[in-house]
Formats: C-alpha cells, structure tokens, sequence
C-alpha cells in the first residue's frame, strides 16, 4: 500500500489556483508570502507571474484583467505594508463590483497579536471593503478555503476576496483534495425580490415625465444588454448618460448615441429643468450630492433672492 503524499499549504495554495483556472497572479514578494513564491517555479509552466512595482499597482491590475477577460483577478502580497498597500484597490474592486481574490501572507499563528515584526490586522483592515474575508492558520483549510473564495468573489454582485494565511500554514504538511464550491448556507448570493417593490418602481419609472438613466457596469456583469435595450426601446424621452459605455454603442445605434456622465454645470442645468420646484424643495429631494454642486446650487438660490 503506497504512502499518499503529502504537500506543503503553499504548494496547496497554488494547487488550489490551479483548479480555479487561474493562469495569470499579480503580486510584489516579501517575507510572509515567499513560502508561496517559492512553490511558484514548479509551475512557472502553468502559472503567470506579473511583478508590479507596487502592491496598489497589483489590485488595479488584476482589476482591469478581471473586466477584460471575464475571469477573477488574482493578487498576492505580504503581511503588514504588503497587505496594507491593497487597501485602495480592494476598495475600489468593492465599489465596481470587480471579482477579485486578494492572498496575503501573516506572520506565524503563535505570533499573532503579539505585535510581531510586520504583523497587522488586514482582516480587520478589509472587512468593510471585501465580500468576505478569512484567515487560515491550518494547511488543511486551504483547499475549502480558496474554493470558498472563488465562489463568492465571482457569484452574485462581484467582488474582492481576501485570504490571510499564516506562514506557519503555508509550511505545514497535508493531504491534498480540491473540490470546487457552488453554494454556502450563509451566502445568498441572488437576493430575494419583492414582487410588490419591483411593482412599485416600475409605476414610478412609467409615470415619470421626464425619465433619466444612468446605467453601466451592472448591465455588463449582468449580461443584461438585450433586456436594457427592450426597456428603452421605442421611448425617445429617456435621457440616457454612462461612463461605463461611453465611446460605445450598446447595440443601441438605432435609438441614440450614448454620452458620458454631465458635468457639474451640466448636472445643475439638468435639475433645474427637470424639477420644476424651489430650491429648497430641490436641496431635499437630492442624495448624496456631490459639496460643490451643492455650494453651486446655493449661490443659484441667493442670486434669484
């Protein structure tokens, strides 16, 4: 009877990647994450490294990969200053709803909170800006863990992942098995809709006199441009603006050329002729109005005093 082999967490990590169908990481090395660098030249044949200067850099790039090819962006960097430089990028995936799965190195298990050398909460740090976050400190957890983060970055509204994983679980030994994830009982990733809202909005949206949409990204990841298309076909009332599309035609050439977002003066132009109502009552209806436009909007209403 032959032995099974057993392998280190960090060649599971990159097992794991593998099975994701990942052939292409963006990343800058350091101390708590070169357990896995080091397994990458066993498969520098199946695997793809991009070193960028910077590990901000890393995330914008695995941004616009993601976008492009449809695919999860995957990221790699250290513990402390590593982990902490992929905040900006992490935020800014979140935002765009870009699939993206972030792996850090952490200091050894025993080490943690004990203020080891570049040691930080990146779980901590990340929670409010990722889909969902973990750290592994066992090598068995890999495997479950990685599926777990594919899963999720790229079901529902996409989004990034960050894996956290101790440098003594990337050096312990273990029996390797993949299996890819396609449900979690906590994690649904496809809400439940209101038939009485969607209702209720549809009312709103057909009763309006002078309807304005600003779409794109979610009408991309939704593949939802057929559907776009037949809600503004035929009705030549709708104002239509996106960045997303701008440049673009969205197979929409026979209703209208699309345009980027207004400008604030253009924006404020809009409102005023679109909401026939005093300044005051405009300055409530508005959301999240953006402090010039709202200091424009101001001296607009002393200059008519």
């Amino acid at each position: 009877m032959s032995e099974i082999k057993k392998i280190s967490g960090a060649e599971a990590v990159i097992k794991s990647l593998l099975k994701e169908g990942v052939d292409l990481i963006y990343g800058y090395p350091g101390g708590a994450i070169m357990p896995i660098y080091d397994e990458l030249y066993k498969y520098e044949d199946k695997l793809n490294h991009v070193m960028t200067r910077h590990e901000q850099g890393a995330t914008h790039a695995a941004q616009g990969f993601a976008r492009v090819s449809g695919k999860v962006g995957v990221v790699m960097a250290t513990s402390g200053p590593g982990a902490t430089n992929l905040v900006t990028g992490i935020a800014d995936a979140q935002i765009d709803s870009t699939p993206m799965v972030c792996i850090t190195g952490q200091v050894a298990s025993y080490l943690l909170g004990s203020d080891a050398f570049q040691e930080t909460d990146i779980i901590g740090i990340s929670s409010p800006i990722t889909k969902w976050n973990c750290q592994v400190t066992k090598a068995s957890d890999i495997p479950e863990v990685l599926a777990k983060a594919f899963y999720i970055a790229k079901s529902g509204r996409p989004g990034p992942v960050l894996i956290d994983i101790t440098k003594d679980a990337q050096f312990e030994l273990m029996e390797f098995s993949y299996s890819k994830c396609d449900s979690i009982r906590s994690y649904n990733p496809i809400p439940n809709y209101s038939i009485k809202q969607l209702k209720k909005a549809a009312e709103l949206i057909n009763n309006a006199k002078k309807p304005f949409i600003v779409f794109g990204q979610g009408v991309i990841l939704g593949n939802a441009e057929t559907e776009f298309k037949n809600f503004i076909d035929g009705n030549e009332n709708i104002e239509l603006k996106s960045l997303a599309y701008k440049g673009k035609e969205l197979d929409l050439t026979e209703i209208k050329k699309l345009a980027s977002l207004p400008t604030y003066d253009e924006a404020i132009s809009m409102l005023m002729s679109i909401i026939q109502a005093p300044i005051q009552k405009l300055m409530a209806t508005m959301i999240a109005v953006p402090t010039k436009m709202v200091r424009t909007l101001d001296a607009v209403k002393e200059s008519k005093n």
